[in-house]
């Protein structure tokens, strides 16, 4: 009981980025279920409140906020929102990411501004508003995303890859700054796991499904593991609950994997 004690997040506050779906859901619905007061922030306002209903279902208290990485001020806006809703942020979780998929010779400047925009200055921002509200405390835990794409270089995925190794770098630095602070830094790296972000390969031109596109995506992907499975969306949450409790108090500036031992074949 006492080393599972450890897992437990009663009494400690979380805001998420890209909560309404994806693993930014899943971790919320995670950290409610081990007793966290979550704030969820999202743009994507048709389905933000029902991921934040299922995280009180899970047994949390939950409030949510339209949140767009883009805009410093949405990021301050949801730190400053567990604060004055739950008085205090222990985690912050930057979850919020796009893809930038084509070749980098092609890559346009708006669709590399984009990119940038959303999944590292996102990142940055969110950062920021997380050290301004922890310091003060002297104490918190910052969980950035990154990629199993830092680490397996891929036709197509360039700027995509680029602004997921920035946030690896970005977690590093910070790791380094924010210490001082008693805040921790660390970053995950998914590999393949099944979310609507990774179905968008899968969709015919008519918006319908591909099953055989899915199958064939599926069993390519598995065969890249040496486990022979492929992740879901739990696989990160559980261990953004592992970087968010106290279970990781000595764990910081560090870059984690639950990819599968997908990038062994790199």
């Amino acid at each position: 009981m006492e080393a599972l004690s450890a897992f437990s997040l009663e009494g400690k506050t979380a805001a998420i980025t890209g909560a309404a779906s994806g693993i930014g859901r899943a971790t919320a619905v995670a950290f409610a279920s081990a007793g966290a007061n979550v704030v969820l922030g999202d743009i994507a306002e048709d389905t933000l409140g029902a991921a934040t209903q299922s995280a009180v279902e899970a047994g949390g208290k939950a409030v949510s906020r339209r949140c767009d990485v883009t805009r410093k001020e949405d990021l301050d806006a949801l730190a400053d929102r567990a604060v004055s809703e739950f008085g205090r942020l222990d985690v912050m979780c930057n979850v919020a990411g796009i893809a930038a998929d084509g070749l980098l010779a092609e890559a346009g400047e708006a669709e590399v501004d984009k990119a940038i925009a959303v999944n590292l200055k996102g990142v940055l921002f969110g950062c920021q508003a997380a050290v301004r509200v922890m310091a003060p405390q002297g104490s918190g835990s910052i969980i950035n995303v990154s990629s199993a794409a830092i680490d397996a270089p891929t036709a197509r995925y360039g700027i995509y890859a680029m602004t997921k190794a920035a946030v690896a770098m970005l977690t590093k630095t910070l790791a380094v700054e924010a210490g001082r602070d008693g805040i921790r830094v660390n970053a995950i790296a998914p590999g393949t796991t099944l979310t609507n972000f990774t179905m968008r390969h899968m969709y015919r031109s008519d918006g319908t499904v591909d099953e055989a596109r899915v199958e064939g995506f599926l069993e390519r992907m598995k065969k890249q593991s040496p486990l022979g499975v492929i992740g879901d969306e739990s696989d990160q949450a559980n261990l953004m609950l592992y970087l968010a409790s106290d279970a990781s108090r000595w764990c910081t500036g560090q870059i984690w994997r639950a990819n599968g031992g997908q990038t062994f074949s790199w």
